[in-house]
């Protein structure tokens, strides 16, 4: 959990919302805005969908958090992370799989190459199917 020295490094105060989205974040994974919202409002009814959206945006701005976007949904939140990582997203069953952005290392190396695009692999999300629902009739 973020503690208040890191927030106050930031510029931050360690609000009681903030504290409660993060951790909601954290305890969800990959979560929408109004999934936190929900998590937050079990303990904390008070609490209405605008904090958490102007919160999440507030911990991202400083890095706690990272959103991405998986399948046709909104976006989704997750804790930051030291490694950054791509998403695997299952189109079927929701599953969401973070693998090592080192796993995309040949394809922005071909980016690269073949047409001179420099990736931003923070938000990567690939959709496709699990090996388990692949396999399904």
């Amino acid at each position: 959990m973020a503690d208040k020295h890191e927030l106050r490094e930031k510029g931050l105060r360690l609000t009681p919302q903030r504290e409660l989205v993060l951790a909601a974040v954290r305890e969800l994974g990959h979560a929408t805005p109004e999934q936190v919202a929900e998590k937050v409002r079990a303990t904390h009814p008070g609490i209405n969908l605008s904090t958490v959206y102007r919160n999440l945006e507030t911990l991202e701005n400083v890095g706690f958090v990272q959103h991405s976007h998986l399948g046709h949904g909104g976006v989704r939140y997750h804790a930051s992370t030291e490694d950054i990582h791509a998403h695997l997203n299952c189109e079927k069953c929701g599953v969401i799989i973070e693998v090592p952005i080192e796993a995309t290392s040949a394809l922005t190396q071909a980016l690269l190459d073949d047409y001179g695009f420099h990736t931003d692999l923070e938000h990567l999300a690939i959709a496709g199917r699990c090996e388990s629902c692949f396999n399904k009739p």
